[in-house]
C-alpha cells in the first residue's frame, strides 16, 4: 500500500454495536448539515462541496470501520458515476484497494479456529500486515517451499451480519432510489443473494478453480493456481500474482498499443463468460486485477459471480441487435419480459418509460455496432451521464416508484457499467464484433 493506515484491532459484529455505528454517523451527519445551513444563512453563496466533502469522510470512515456489505455497497456505488456527488465517488473508490486492516492478532485467531495452527506454523513466511485490505477481506503474502502465495482472510461478522447491515442501509436507498419498499425489497434480496456467496470462501474457492480453467484459452490473461488444503470457509489461498494496479500502471504512461491489448483482453473475459459461460465474473473493479510486466493482465478475484437464465440472457442480448428498436412490437414485449414496463403502469408512463429505455438501449449498446469502438472517448461517457441525470431529474421519473428491470439484470448491469469504467481509464481502443474463434489462444 502506498501510505500507513491504522489498523484494526476489533469489528463491529453484534446488530447493537453495528446499528450504534450507523447512529453516530447519522448525527455526525446531521451537525455537518446544521454547519452548513448556518454558513448558507451567513454567506448565501456558500456552495455543498464543503459539506459533501465532510458527510463523504464520516461516512466512508464508519464503513471502513464496520467493513462487510456496508463498505461492499460503497464500493459499488464508486463505480456508477451518475449516483453520488463527486466527493463520495473519490471517498467511496478507496474502498476498491487501501480499507484499514485488521490487526495480526485477529489474523491468528482466524488461522487457529479453521486450521488449529498459527500461520508462522503453516508457512515459512507470512506477512503480518496485510498488503492490502478492501471490504470483505484482507489480503497477506506468504511463501512455502519457495513459492509466493497471497492468503486472503475474511474480516470476523461479516457473513452473520450481511442481513442486518441491509436493513440498515434501506432507509437511505429508499430515498436515494426513489422507490416504495417492495420494489426496494426485489434488488435487495439479489444484494444479499450475491454478498452471502462472496462470503463464502469455499464456493469462491470452487467458482476460481471452474472459471479460471474455462477461460484459461483466453489470450494475454493469467489467473493464478488455488490451494484447497490451506483454504477454509473464511481463508483462501493462491499463487502471489506480481505486477501493478491500474492506477500504478497508468503512472507508467503505456502506449496506445499496450493499452489496447490488456484492454482487448478484458472484453475478450467478459465476452466468453457471458456468451459462452453464461456465468461471468460480476465485481469489475480495478482492485481485482493486476497489470503484469509482459503486458498481460492478472484476474484474482472470483467471488462475485452472476448466473443467467438462458430467458434473461436471450431477451436481454436481443436489446443490442442495431436494428430492434425500429421493430415496435417486438421491443415492447421484450421491455414487459425484462420488467422494464409492466401492467400496471399508466399509458403515460409505457410511452415515457419505452422512450427512455429505448435512448439507453442505443447508447450504451453503441460499443455493439461498431467492429471498433474508442472507449477512451470521454466525450460518449459524459453523453452517458448527462442522459442520467437528465432522466433523474425528470418529473416522470422522480414520480414513479416502481422499480425497473428484472433482478438479473442488476449484477448484468453493474459488470457492464464496471467493464467500461476499467476501458474509459485505459483509453483502450476495443475490437467488440470479434467471433470467438479469434479471440481463443491456440
Amino acid at each position: 500500500m502506498s501510505k500507513e493506515i491504522n489498523e484494526q484491532s476489533s469489528i463491529p459484529v453484534s446488530k447493537v454495536q453495528r446499528a450504534s455505528a450507523f447512529v453516530r454517523t447519522g448525527f455526525k451527519v446531521g451537525g455537518n448539515y446544521l454547519k452548513h445551513y448556518t454558513k448558507r444563512a451567513m454567506n448565501p453563496a456558500h456552495t455543498r462541496e464543503t459539506l459533501d466533502l465532510e458527510n463523504a469522510e464520516d461516512i466512508y470512515q464508519s464503513l471502513s470501520q464496520l467493513k462487510g456489505s456496508a463498505l461492499k455497497v460503497a464500493q459499488m456505488m464508486s463505480l456508477d458515476k451518475n449516483l453520488l456527488p463527486a466527493a463520495y465517488q473519490e471517498k467511496f473508490v478507496l474502498s476498491q484497494y487501501s480499507a484499514p486492516p485488521l490487526s495480526y492478532p485477529l489474523v491468528v485467531k482466524t488461522f487457529q479456529k479453521h486450521f488449529g495452527k498459527s500461520p508462522e506454523n503453516i508457512f515459512d513466511t507470512f506477512t503480518q500486515k496485510a498488503v492490502n485490505a478492501a471490504s470483505i477481506g484482507q489480503v497477506h503474502q506468504a511463501t512455502l517451499n519457495g513459492k509466493k502465495l497471497a492468503v486472503k482472510i475474511q474480516y470476523p461478522g461479516v457473513a452473520e451480519s450481511i442481513g442486518s447491515d441491509l436493513k440498515m442501509v434501506k432507509p437511505f436507498a429508499l430515498r436515494l432510489f426513489n422507490l416504495n419498499e417492495k420494489e426496494l425489497n426485489k434488488y435487495l434480496g439479489e444484494v444479499e443473494e450475491k454478498l452471502m456467496e462472496e462470503a463464502d470462501y469455499d464456493l469462491e474457492l470452487e467458482r476460481s478453480q471452474e472459471l479460471s480453467k474455462a477461460c484459461s484459452v483466453i489470450k494475454n490473461l493469467k489467473f493464478p493456481n488455488y490451494y484447497p488444503e490451506f483454504s477454509s470457509s473464511k481463508v483462501l489461498t493462491m499463487d502471489w500474482i506480481s505486477g501493478m494496479h491500474m492506477n500504478e500502471y497508468l503512472a507508467t504512461n503505456p502506449s496506445q498499443e499496450e493499452r489496447n491489448k490488456v484492454g482487448q483482453a478484458l472484453w475478450d473475459f467478459y465476452d466468453y463468460q457471458i456468451h459462452v459461460l453464461k456465468k461471468v465474473h460480476a465485481d469489475p473493479h480495478p482492485g481485482n486485477f493486476i497489470f503484469l510486466p509482459d503486458g498481460n493482465i492478472g484476474v484474482i478475484d472470483f467471488g462475485c459471480v452472476k448466473e443467467m437464465p438462458d430467458d434473461f440472457h436471450r431477451n436481454y442480448f436481443s436489446l443490442l441487435h442495431k436494428d430492434i428498436v425500429h421493430n415496435e412490437d417486438e421491443l415492447k414485449q421484450l421491455f414487459y419480459d425484462l420488467e422494464f414496463i409492466d401492467d400496471k403502469d399508466t399509458e403515460a408512463e409505457k410511452v415515457f418509460f419505452v422512450g427512455i429505455f429505448k435512448e439507453m438501449i442505443e447508447m450504451l449498446g453503441r460499443p455493439f455496432h461498431y467492429e471498433k469502438f474508442d472507449f477512451g472517448d470521454d466525450n460518449y461517457f459524459m453523453e452517458i451521464f448527462q442522459m442520467g441525470e437528465r432522466i433523474q431529474k425528470s418529473r416522470e421519473y422522480r414520480k414513479s416508484r416502481s422499480a425497473r428491470g428484472s433482478r438479473h439484470g442488476l449484477y448484468i448491469n453493474r459488470t457492464y457499467f464496471g467493464l467500461y469504467h476499467l476501458l474509459n481509464q485505459l483509453k483502450a481502443e476495443i475490437s467488440t464484433d470479434r467471433p470467438q474463434s479469434y479471440v481463443l489462444s491456440a
